[in-house]
């Protein structure tokens, strides 16, 4: 870093406060006793706007009304321990999902589903109707539009020589526009379509599973196995296509 360039912010630094003292300089809420901001701190630097923001969670506008549900989604699913301080986690991130879209009045969710994940989303579809909400599934492979068509080349494709459908996100997003969904699910959309289905998508959407083709969809292992089967993301660059071989993208 060149002298003049600002720290990069790094919220993430204040891990080793955490596990020091028990708390952060935001999380303490005394400042008389809060652990010191770092340098890097965006408490400190954009205060400006965190100010402007607590102005959106107020009222009755919809990030109003999304701010104080998700709140109450948080408190419901932690229980305290009788005779102690310590709180217990008790819904999985489904029964979250089913307790956010109940107390916002959603009805109608959309689940927007990557091919590989159709018993799965299957399940959820279950359980959602088994709650009283009206589940519609969209898979990424909707329309069977070839890969070809979309530019990649041959040797490009997972099996070259073989028909091998794109994943078509914006129709997934359109198509539950068109119907109406209160909300939408992604599960296990690939990286970059699940950015594509949340730009387009006009319901607010929510990720209840991350695609990793390795870990079992728990893209969380590679973090917790840093130390032994993951040590090479910190000793060697991840291999990725040259600028030149990118010309065609």
């Amino acid at each position: 870093m060149t002298s003049g360039e600002e720290v990069p912010l790094s919220c993430s630094r204040c891990s080793a406060v955490w596990q020091k003292q028990g708390m952060t300089n935001c999380w303490s809420g005394n400042p008389e006793t809060a652990p010191p901001r770092p340098g890097n701190c965006p408490s400190a630097r954009y205060g400006d706007e965190i100010g402007e923001t607590l102005e959106l969670y107020k009222g009755d506008e919809d990030d109003a009304k999304m701010a104080r549900i998700a709140a109450r989604v948080e408190g419901l699913c932690y229980q305290p321990v009788p005779g102690s301080d310590a709180v217990n986690a008790r819904w999985t991130r489904v029964e979250d999902t089913i307790a956010f879209a109940k107390l916002m009045g959603y009805s109608r969710i959309g689940i927007a589903t990557c091919i590989g994940l159709l018993d799965e989303s299957e399940r959820l579809a279950s359980i959602l109707q088994a709650q009283g909400l009206q589940p519609m599934s969209v898979c990424c492979k909707a329309g069977s539009i070839d890969k070809l068509e979309i530019g990649l080349k041959e040797e490009e494709k997972v099996r070259p020589g073989t028909f091998e459908p794109a994943c078509n996100p914006v129709a997934q997003a359109e198509i539950c526009n068109r119907c109406g969904t209160d909300m939408n699910i992604i599960v296990g959309l690939c990286i970059g379509h699940d950015m594509l289905f949340t730009k387009h998508s006009q319901a607010p959407v929510t990720t209840l599973v991350v695609k990793d083709r390795v870990t079992g969809h728990n893209p969380a292992a590679v973090l917790y196995g840093q130390n032994f089967y993951y040590k090479r993301l910190q000793k060697q660059p991840v291999a990725v296509p040259s600028p030149a071989e990118q010309q065609t993208f």
